[in-house]
Protein backbone atom coordinates (compact mmCIF):
# COMPACT_ATOMS: atom_id res chain seq x y z
CA UNK A 1 0.00 0.00 0.00
CA UNK A 2 1.27 3.68 -1.08
CA UNK A 3 0.85 6.45 1.12
CA UNK A 4 0.87 9.22 -0.47
CA UNK A 5 1.70 13.07 1.52
CA UNK A 6 -0.17 16.39 -0.04
CA UNK A 7 1.37 18.39 1.51
CA UNK A 8 0.01 21.45 1.01
CA UNK A 9 -2.54 22.09 -2.15
CA UNK A 10 -4.61 25.33 -2.38
CA UNK A 11 -4.35 25.50 1.40
CA UNK A 12 -2.96 29.06 2.80
CA UNK A 13 -1.88 30.22 5.88
CA UNK A 14 -5.36 31.22 6.97
CA UNK A 15 -6.46 27.08 7.00
CA UNK A 16 -3.58 26.26 9.25
CA UNK A 17 -0.37 28.49 10.46
CA UNK A 18 1.85 25.64 9.45
CA UNK A 19 0.74 25.09 6.07
CA UNK A 20 4.32 24.89 4.01
CA UNK A 21 4.56 27.29 1.73
CA UNK A 22 7.92 28.04 0.66
CA UNK A 23 10.65 25.66 -0.22
CA UNK A 24 12.41 25.78 2.73
CA UNK A 25 8.63 24.68 4.86
CA UNK A 26 7.95 22.00 1.77
CA UNK A 27 11.11 20.14 2.13
CA UNK A 28 10.30 19.78 6.14
CA UNK A 29 7.02 18.96 5.55
CA UNK A 30 7.91 15.99 3.12
CA UNK A 31 10.64 14.86 5.31
CA UNK A 32 8.24 14.93 8.30
CA UNK A 33 6.22 12.67 6.17
CA UNK A 34 8.38 10.40 5.04
CA UNK A 35 9.89 9.31 8.32
CA UNK A 36 6.15 9.49 9.52
CA UNK A 37 5.29 6.59 6.73
CA UNK A 38 8.22 4.67 7.09
CA UNK A 39 8.06 2.35 9.89
CA UNK A 40 8.07 -0.93 7.84
CA UNK A 41 5.96 0.32 5.04
CA UNK A 42 6.54 2.03 1.69
CA UNK A 43 7.88 5.03 2.13
CA UNK A 44 5.07 8.23 0.81
CA UNK A 45 5.31 9.95 -2.56
CA UNK A 46 5.02 13.82 -1.88
CA UNK A 47 3.13 16.32 -3.80
CA UNK A 48 3.11 19.58 -4.16
CA UNK A 49 1.61 22.74 -5.86
CA UNK A 50 3.60 24.53 -8.97
CA UNK A 51 2.74 28.27 -8.49
CA UNK A 52 2.06 29.84 -11.77
CA UNK A 53 4.76 30.70 -13.95
CA UNK A 54 6.56 32.33 -15.57
CA UNK A 55 6.61 35.34 -12.38
CA UNK A 56 7.53 32.69 -9.76
CA UNK A 57 8.98 29.70 -11.71
CA UNK A 58 11.99 30.05 -9.51
CA UNK A 59 10.10 29.03 -6.49
CA UNK A 60 8.94 26.21 -8.12
CA UNK A 61 12.08 25.10 -9.52
CA UNK A 62 13.33 25.13 -6.01
CA UNK A 63 10.84 23.75 -4.59
CA UNK A 64 11.31 20.63 -5.95
CA UNK A 65 15.04 20.30 -5.29
CA UNK A 66 14.57 21.07 -2.02
CA UNK A 67 12.13 18.22 -1.35
CA UNK A 68 14.48 16.09 -4.08
CA UNK A 69 17.31 16.95 -1.15
CA UNK A 70 15.31 16.70 1.77
CA UNK A 71 13.52 13.02 0.79
CA UNK A 72 16.19 11.50 -1.76
CA UNK A 73 14.69 8.47 -3.54
CA UNK A 74 11.16 9.65 -2.59
CA UNK A 75 8.92 10.09 -5.82
CA UNK A 76 7.73 13.74 -5.93
CA UNK A 77 4.77 15.04 -7.97
CA UNK A 78 2.72 17.87 -8.92
CA UNK A 79 -0.69 18.68 -9.99
CA UNK A 80 -2.14 20.29 -13.08
CA UNK A 81 -5.38 21.71 -12.01
CA UNK A 82 -7.39 24.23 -13.64
CA UNK A 83 -6.99 26.76 -10.48
CA UNK A 84 -3.51 26.85 -10.73
CA UNK A 85 -3.56 28.05 -14.31
CA UNK A 86 -7.15 28.11 -15.67
CA UNK A 87 -6.91 29.16 -19.36
CA UNK A 88 -5.42 25.27 -20.86
CA UNK A 89 -3.16 27.01 -23.81
CA UNK A 90 -0.95 28.84 -21.03
CA UNK A 91 -0.86 26.08 -19.06
CA UNK A 92 -0.01 23.57 -21.89
CA UNK A 93 2.86 26.46 -23.06
CA UNK A 94 3.99 26.66 -19.58
CA UNK A 95 4.58 22.72 -18.76
CA UNK A 96 5.84 22.26 -21.81
CA UNK A 97 8.76 24.99 -20.98
CA UNK A 98 9.64 22.79 -17.42
CA UNK A 99 13.38 22.16 -17.64
CA UNK A 100 13.75 20.55 -14.06
CA UNK A 101 10.94 17.61 -13.73
CA UNK A 102 8.51 16.32 -11.29
CA UNK A 103 8.80 12.63 -11.24
CA UNK A 104 4.65 12.62 -11.51
CA UNK A 105 2.08 15.03 -12.05
CA UNK A 106 -1.94 14.51 -11.58
CA UNK A 107 -4.59 15.76 -14.31
CA UNK A 108 -7.77 15.93 -13.77
CA UNK A 109 -9.74 14.40 -16.61
CA UNK A 110 -12.98 16.72 -15.92
CA UNK A 111 -11.10 19.67 -16.90
CA UNK A 112 -10.72 20.94 -20.27
CA UNK A 113 -7.54 19.98 -21.99
CA UNK A 114 -7.20 16.66 -19.90
CA UNK A 115 -6.22 14.86 -23.01
CA UNK A 116 -3.63 17.15 -24.25
CA UNK A 117 -2.01 18.32 -20.87
CA UNK A 118 -1.33 13.83 -19.72
CA UNK A 119 0.25 13.28 -23.69
CA UNK A 120 2.48 16.24 -22.98
CA UNK A 121 3.54 15.07 -19.99
CA UNK A 122 4.28 11.70 -21.16
CA UNK A 123 5.83 12.87 -24.26
CA UNK A 124 8.27 15.11 -21.21
CA UNK A 125 8.70 11.46 -19.52
CA UNK A 126 7.02 12.28 -16.90
CA UNK A 127 4.47 9.63 -15.41
CA UNK A 128 1.21 10.21 -15.07
CA UNK A 129 -1.48 10.02 -12.66
CA UNK A 130 -5.27 10.50 -13.89
CA UNK A 131 -7.59 12.48 -11.11
CA UNK A 132 -11.49 11.26 -11.51
CA UNK A 133 -13.71 13.18 -9.71
CA UNK A 134 -17.14 12.07 -11.37
CA UNK A 135 -18.77 9.30 -13.83
CA UNK A 136 -18.05 11.41 -16.46
CA UNK A 137 -14.18 11.85 -15.76
CA UNK A 138 -14.35 8.14 -15.47
CA UNK A 139 -15.74 7.92 -19.27
CA UNK A 140 -13.08 10.14 -20.35
CA UNK A 141 -10.31 8.38 -19.03
CA UNK A 142 -11.46 5.34 -20.22
CA UNK A 143 -11.88 6.33 -23.52
CA UNK A 144 -8.86 8.11 -23.74
CA UNK A 145 -6.66 4.96 -24.26
CA UNK A 146 -3.99 6.22 -21.65
CA UNK A 147 -5.27 3.67 -19.27
CA UNK A 148 -1.72 1.65 -20.08
CA UNK A 149 0.06 4.42 -19.67
CA UNK A 150 -0.65 5.76 -16.60
CA UNK A 151 1.17 5.68 -13.26
CA UNK A 152 -2.29 5.16 -11.16
CA UNK A 153 -5.64 6.52 -10.68
CA UNK A 154 -6.66 9.00 -8.17
CA UNK A 155 -10.30 7.79 -7.27
CA UNK A 156 -11.40 11.67 -5.53
CA UNK A 157 -15.15 11.58 -5.06
CA UNK A 158 -15.05 13.66 -2.14
CA UNK A 159 -13.75 16.97 -4.29
CA UNK A 160 -17.54 17.97 -5.66
CA UNK A 161 -20.36 18.17 -3.27
CA UNK A 162 -22.77 15.73 -2.81
CA UNK A 163 -22.53 12.05 -1.58
CA UNK A 164 -19.05 11.07 -2.24
CA UNK A 165 -20.24 7.27 -1.55
CA UNK A 166 -22.82 7.09 -4.27
CA UNK A 167 -20.26 8.77 -6.80
CA UNK A 168 -17.20 6.64 -5.90
CA UNK A 169 -19.72 3.62 -6.80
CA UNK A 170 -20.44 5.39 -10.30
CA UNK A 171 -16.97 6.11 -10.86
CA UNK A 172 -15.70 2.37 -9.54
CA UNK A 173 -18.81 1.02 -12.22
CA UNK A 174 -17.50 3.14 -15.19
CA UNK A 175 -13.63 2.01 -14.19
CA UNK A 176 -14.22 -1.74 -13.56
CA UNK A 177 -12.79 -3.25 -16.71
CA UNK A 178 -9.42 -1.05 -16.25
CA UNK A 179 -6.59 -2.57 -15.19
CA UNK A 180 -4.34 0.37 -13.29
CA UNK A 181 -3.06 0.92 -9.38
CA UNK A 182 -6.02 2.92 -7.88
CA UNK A 183 -5.54 5.40 -5.20
CA UNK A 184 -8.55 6.90 -2.88
CA UNK A 185 -8.84 9.86 -0.92
CA UNK A 186 -11.63 11.47 0.91
CA UNK A 187 -11.42 15.28 1.61
CA UNK A 188 -12.34 17.59 4.86
CA UNK A 189 -14.64 15.75 6.82
CA UNK A 190 -14.78 12.36 4.11
CA UNK A 191 -10.58 12.10 4.61
CA UNK A 192 -10.15 9.17 7.73
CA UNK A 193 -13.26 7.61 6.12
CA UNK A 194 -11.71 7.08 2.75
CA UNK A 195 -8.46 6.26 4.16
CA UNK A 196 -9.81 3.32 6.43
CA UNK A 197 -11.94 2.44 2.82
CA UNK A 198 -9.21 2.60 0.55
CA UNK A 199 -7.17 0.20 2.47
CA UNK A 200 -10.19 -2.22 3.06
CA UNK A 201 -10.34 -2.28 -0.71
CA UNK A 202 -6.30 -3.08 -1.01
CA UNK A 203 -6.02 0.80 -2.82
CA UNK A 204 -3.40 2.59 -2.26
CA UNK A 205 -4.66 6.49 -0.35
CA UNK A 206 -3.26 9.89 0.24
CA UNK A 207 -3.78 12.24 3.42
CA UNK A 208 -2.05 15.85 4.04
CA UNK A 209 -2.60 19.25 4.58
CA UNK A 210 -4.20 19.09 1.25
CA UNK A 211 -7.01 16.69 2.14
CA UNK A 212 -7.19 18.06 5.79
CA UNK A 213 -5.74 19.57 8.21
CA UNK A 214 -7.76 17.93 10.69
CA UNK A 215 -7.29 14.96 13.34
CA UNK A 216 -10.23 12.05 13.19
CA UNK A 217 -10.71 13.65 16.87
CA UNK A 218 -11.31 16.98 15.46
CA UNK A 219 -8.35 19.03 16.95
CA UNK A 220 -5.68 20.82 14.49
CA UNK A 221 -2.71 18.29 13.59
CA UNK A 222 0.29 19.92 14.26
CA UNK A 223 2.19 18.93 10.70
CA UNK A 224 1.98 17.12 7.96
CA UNK A 225 3.78 14.24 10.04
CA UNK A 226 1.15 13.89 12.53
CA UNK A 227 -1.06 13.15 9.66
CA UNK A 228 0.73 10.65 8.09
CA UNK A 229 1.28 8.44 11.01
CA UNK A 230 -2.31 8.47 12.27
CA UNK A 231 -3.25 7.88 8.36
CA UNK A 232 -0.89 4.63 8.50
CA UNK A 233 -3.18 3.84 12.05
CA UNK A 234 -6.29 3.58 10.01
CA UNK A 235 -5.02 2.04 7.48
CA UNK A 236 -3.52 -1.32 9.84
CA UNK A 237 -6.72 -1.05 11.78
CA UNK A 238 -8.97 -1.27 8.66
CA UNK A 239 -7.35 -4.37 7.90
CA UNK A 240 -6.83 -5.91 10.76
CA UNK A 241 -10.57 -5.68 10.93
CA UNK A 242 -11.05 -7.21 7.38
CA UNK A 243 -8.59 -9.94 8.05
CA UNK A 244 -6.54 -11.00 11.11
CA UNK A 245 -3.11 -11.82 9.33
CA UNK A 246 -3.29 -8.21 7.16
CA UNK A 247 -0.14 -7.85 4.57
CA UNK A 248 1.32 -4.61 3.84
Amino acid sequence: MLLKAAINGRRSLRDHPGIPINPRQQAHHAMLAVAAGARGHPRPSTQYEWPGEPPVRRCRRCALGAIRAACPGTPIGVSTGAWIVPEIGARLTLISEWDILPDFAAVNFHEVGAVQVALLLLEKGIALEAGIWNAEAARLFRQSGLSDRCLRILIEPAEEPGNARDRLDEIESCLQEIRCPRLLHGFEASTWEFIALASRRGYDTRVGFEDTVALPQGCRAKDNGELVAEAWRIARSAVTIRSPAPQF
